[in-house]
């Protein structure tokens, strides 16, 4: 079998990088206009609770009288090429630790934000191969099977050879789960909560990754040869 992993919200909680991002836009705002870091900071944090991502800069940005589509643009680089603050959950670290080999990551999002994050992670060589499917065009985000195909052509498996770890059902595992491979849900992140549409969720569900090798134990996987028993 073919283990791969899921990152926002699986590996690390993704707010972390939210937070993280926005402490950089306060400061960058302090250096350009004299604007209190600490006051930027909280106001975009009300703002997220209220309304969400798409309208914090703009919103920080209209108090201040200061709404312009160029600056909005200048704080979501910055957001998104600050080099972020944040830890793998300890869980995640072990798991990481313990598994050894063949291991992949197939992660969504901006190809420069994933990148920043799977290095500040400290995870660019611990994977076999960590697929940023925006790198292959936005069409190839989950549920695509594009990324997890690839895989398959690399390692010459099937789809019922294929493990993946992921948090969000609404896009992680329908395709997956439709191709006979063993999906896993852990339950953590913005998503945990989330009742799944028919079909969408996975096939066992864990509360962290410290359930991992428990439940690939439960389902026969030989660790020590890093196979599947017949049995």
């Amino acid at each position: 079998m073919i283990l791969i992993l899921d990152l926002d919200d699986t590996l690390y909680p993704e707010r972390t990088f939210v937070e993280s991002g926005f402490q950089a836009v306060a400061q960058w705002l302090q250096s350009r206009f004299s604007w209190n870091a600490n006051d930027s900071l909280i106001r975009m944090r009300a703002t997220l609770a209220a309304s969400g991502r798409g309208v914090v800069f703009d919103e920080l940005l209209s108090h201040h009288g200061k709404l312009r589509r160029s600056l909005v643009k200048d704080c979501l680089k910055v957001y998104r090429h600050h080099k972020p603050q944040i830890m793998l959950a300890p869980e995640a670290r072990k798991f990481i630790d313990d598994w050894g080999e063949r291991l992949y990551l197939v992660t969504d999002g901006h190809k420069v934000v994933q990148h920043n994050k799977i290095v500040a992670l400290g995870l660019e060589h611990r994977f076999t191969h960590a697929y940023i499917t925006h790198r292959y065009g936005i069409n190839r985000a989950k549920p695509s099977p594009y990324c997890f195909e690839r895989i398959l052509t690399l390692e010459s498996c099937d789809w019922r050879d294929l493990i993946y770890v992921g948090d969000n059902p609404d896009k992680d595992f329908v395709t997956l789960n439709k191709k006979g491979s063993i999906t896993i849900r852990v339950m953590t992140g913005e998503h945990r909560d989330v009742i799944a549409k028919p079909g969408h969720d996975a096939r066992y569900s864990i509360t962290n990754l410290g359930e991992l090798m428990p439940l690939l134990m439960k389902l026969q996987f030989d660790f020590k040869n890093k196979k599947w028993s017949k049995n």
